[in-house]
């Protein structure tokens, strides 16, 4: 039996802190490889199941690392390579909420940030308060919706690579989000998913009216779609991995193989296979094995 032990920092916090690397190798009696020289390591822990390696990782990391720049996980040695991405869109592949951006032009933003912090964390069911968000709306012309994108839609460093990468070495992608078509499509289309779900906003004569079309994208869409591309491409479920940082992610990331729970509300860390905090979007590729050498590169 083994398993496998991942540090990873953010590029810009390089290098990882050597005390920590060799804390780890002692105590697994273990030997690191480098993914990338000063950013993510690896070790493979021979003879320890996933509970007990945790559990001694546990042990040294209160004494030797800043959760904010470094991120440990330990997962499965079989099946790292996964060959299903599903991903959520907002503070996910892009760094903002996109119907928090709309609510500014509105100028109702804080009324709805507030609801999409209490939606994501799990407080609220997410189709009542995605209705009650998106009524806030009502009135607001079409022509917003291309001023957000331009000026405060920004996809999350790394995530191009990220979906390239996993497009590269042969994994289906698909961009699953609670947000809206408008967006999804142009994010799938600038970073490169194959698929793209999402909610569709009601438009007349060139207005919001404040309404979505049914049926709703959530959590339960994000889980069947995760378990209808599993099946079409005939896989395990050890071979797929859901990506998201919300309430309505849970589903699909308690399903997958592995479960990446990027930047998250706390609802989503404690059912996580493992936790993205001080990493880009890159770290999901470390997870994975993938060594920076084999990025897919503009």
């Amino acid at each position: 039996m083994s398993c496998i032990l991942i540090a990873i920092t953010h590029p810009d916090h390089a290098p990882l802190d050597p005390s920590l690397i060799s804390a780890l190798e002692r105590k697994f009696g273990a030997k690191s490889r480098w993914l990338a020289e000063g950013e993510a390591a690896d070790m493979v822990l021979d003879g320890y199941d996933l509970a007990d390696a945790k559990s001694h990782v546990a042990d040294i990391l209160p004494d030797s690392a800043d959760p904010t720049r470094v991120d440990i996980a330990v997962l499965p040695a079989h099946h790292r390579r996964k060959r299903l991405l599903i991903s959520d869109m907002d503070s996910t592949m892009i760094t903002v909420e996109c119907i928090d951006e709309l609510a500014d032009f509105a100028g109702v933003k804080s009324d709805v940030a507030a609801i999409t912090r209490r939606a994501m964390n799990g407080e609220l069911d997410f189709a009542a308060a995605l209705r009650e968000r998106v009524a806030l709306l009502e009135g607001l012309h079409v022509t917003v919706i291309d001023e957000v994108y331009a000026e405060r839609v920004r996809l999350m460093s790394g995530a191009r690579i990220l979906v390239q990468t996993m497009r590269g070495f042969g994994a289906t992608t698909a961009l699953v989000s609670g947000g809206f078509v408008p967006f999804a499509e142009r994010v799938a289309h600038d970073i490169g998913f194959e698929a793209v779900i999402a909610n569709r906003l009601e438009i007349v004569d060139g207005r919001l009216t404040g309404q979505i079309l049914p049926p709703i994208t959530g959590a339960e869409t994000k889980l069947s779609t995760l378990t209808q591309l599993m099946r079409s491409h005939n896989l395990h479920p050890d071979e797929t991995l859901a990506l998201g940082d919300g309430a309505n992610d849970l589903p699909m990331i308690k399903a997958a193989g592995l479960g990446v729970a990027f930047r998250p509300h706390s609802v989503l860390a404690d059912a996580s296979d493992a936790i993205v905090q001080a990493g880009d979007l890159t770290a999901v590729l470390y997870l994975q094995g993938v060594p920076r050498d084999e990025f897919f590169v503009e």
